[in-house]
């Protein structure tokens, strides 16, 4: 039997107003992504957050640097979800050089269901990872994520639509 895991990926306070990079359609965005939330908890699925954080080495990032107010998980989204487990990342793909895959194993993952932020950048990164590919279905929520312009989430989605599945959070996936 599969079992979907819902994995938020970068829902930062540096991408909503006020925000070093505050994206377009964010308060719709997080509205859909709660949506997504309570669908997974009423039905027993996983709920993992994914967080970027700046890789300090590199020197100072214009966001997501550690210790900063807008690295941090947007606090509706903590409280929706308190308890799932938090994987950093430093790369687009939330699998690279992170424990993503050992976490969702032990959640009994078998696919995954991606929300969160840029969808042109790690959102996609992640849906076409070649470890995703290890899950039997890759989903995007279609109204939960978000990018710079609607333009620009519009292209991205279309670019992911033969690879992946597209839906909304109404769905119900």
């Amino acid at each position: 039997m599969s079992k979907p895991a819902l994995l938020l990926i970068d829902l930062q306070n540096d991408y909503f107003p006020g925000g070093a990079f505050a994206l377009a359609n964010t308060e719709a965005a997080l509205v859909s992504v709660e949506r997504a939330i309570r669908h997974a908890q009423e039905n027993g699925l996983p709920v993992v957050h994914v967080q970027h954080v700046a890789d300090a080495t590199q020197g100072i990032a214009p966001f997501f640097n550690a210790g900063t107010e807008g690295v941090k998980i947007h606090p509706r989204i903590l409280a929706a979800a308190p308890d799932a487990p938090v994987v950093v990342k430093h790369f687009a793909d939330s699998f690279e050089r992170t424990n993503l895959q050992s976490t969702l194993q032990a959640l009994g993952a078998t696919e995954l269901v991606l929300c969160g932020m840029m969808t042109q950048n790690c959102v996609t990164h992640t849906a076409l990872s070649r470890q995703a590919d290890a899950y039997e279905r890759v989903t995007v929520l279609t109204d939960a994520c978000t990018t710079v312009s609607e333009m620009l989430h519009a292209i991205a989605l279309h670019a992911l639509s033969t690879r992946v599945r597209l839906v909304d959070t109404a769905s119900r996936w």
